[in-house]
């Protein structure tokens, strides 16, 4: 008869989250999780077969939280531009908060790190951006309706650019760019609408 598990999984999906978060997939050991999350190998591995399972899971928990957040803005009752505003917006202030710690967003982290040579996190990342660009594409489309973006603009295409806005301001923020210039990146883009 097996043993009962005498850990909570969630959290130590959310541990491992913020040891992957940190330091990114392949510079994040085995031992790394370990004392991330409190357990030992032999617990890891029955549990999550592999670093590699352990990791798919942190990122859907990641990209679940994050959407959560992301839904809950875009479904509010603010008019339409203000929506894509406040997403640049929350952008730039996390990146500058006084309590940031310069590991900007999982997502784009592993895009760059992991997507490439991993079809499995690829899928996953493709998914999850269809995801957003729908949630995106539809305020747009809204605000059209309402008058509050021109009709004349393609509403995918927008949508497309508000999603790659993000990331790069995400990753210029990493390169040291200032808060100034990021606002007016934002600015801009939001011009485009």
């Amino acid at each position: 008869m097996a043993r009962p598990r005498k850990f909570d999984e969630g959290r130590a999906v959310d541990a491992a989250m913020e040891a992957f978060w940190a330091a990114g997939y392949e510079a994040t050991s085995t031992q790394d999780l370990c004392d991330a999350t409190g357990l030992g190998r032999s617990s890891i591995y029955n549990t999550f077969k592999s670093k590699h399972d352990l990791f798919e899971r942190a990122l859907a928990r990641y990209m679940e939280c994050r959407n959560g957040e992301l839904f809950e803005l875009l479904e509010s009752e603010l008019p339409a531009r203000q929506k894509l505003r406040t997403v640049l917006q929350r952008v730039i202030d996390h990146e500058f908060a006084k309590d940031a710690d310069g590991r900007g967003c999982l997502v784009v982290n592993a895009c760059v790190e992991v997507a490439a040579h991993d079809p499995s996190v690829a899928a996953s990342l493709e998914r999850d951006y269809g995801l957003r660009l729908e949630a995106v594409r539809a305020v747009i489309e809204s605000g059209q309706r309402d008058g509050d973006i021109p009709r004349d603009k393609d509403a995918r295409t927008l949508a497309h650019l508000l999603i790659a806005t993000v990331a790069g301001l995400r990753v210029s923020a990493r390169a040291g760019v200032g808060r100034g210039a990021l606002e007016s990146v934002a600015d801009a883009a939001l011009s485009a609408f």
